[in-house]
């Protein structure tokens, strides 16, 4: 397998993994000093253990559905829907790989909304 390829599928096993919870698979893509950070909430947490710690203490039960996942080299980027406790939040998550680990994550989330009438002539529903 070329290198692409390689972390194609260690990003699937991610999210394959973060829907199964199976915790230390999920994380197993990065690296020990790893940071993630979450923009709109102005949140940055440093290392491995950290991100799986913070993730591990979520209260809502979630559910993750990529929708897809495009890249190459270093920068990968996943669109995801996460459903916490049943509410739909769409995500975008940027990673930056070095030697086959994400070592930054910047993860973006958006929750849905009503598209307004005056666009339904023109728009189609995305399923």
């Amino acid at each position: 397998m070329d290198a692409d390829s390689l972390i194609r599928a260690a990003i699937e096993e991610h999210w394959r993994a973060s829907e199964a919870g199976e915790t230390e698979a999920e994380h197993a893509v990065y690296a020990e000093d790893a940071v993630v950070e979450y923009p709109q909430s102005g949140e940055r947490f440093r290392s491995r253990v950290t991100i799986a710690a913070q993730r591990g203490g979520h209260p809502a039960t979630r559910h993750f559905k990529v929708l897809r996942i495009v890249g190459e080299a270093d920068l990968w980027v996943s669109e995801v829907v996460i459903t916490y406790d049943g509410v739909p939040s769409y995500s975008v998550s940027i990673m930056e790989f070095t030697d086959g680990h994400v070592v930054r994550e910047r993860q973006y989330f958006a929750d849905p909304f009503p598209a307004p009438a005056s666009r339904a002539a023109l728009a189609e529903p995305i399923s």
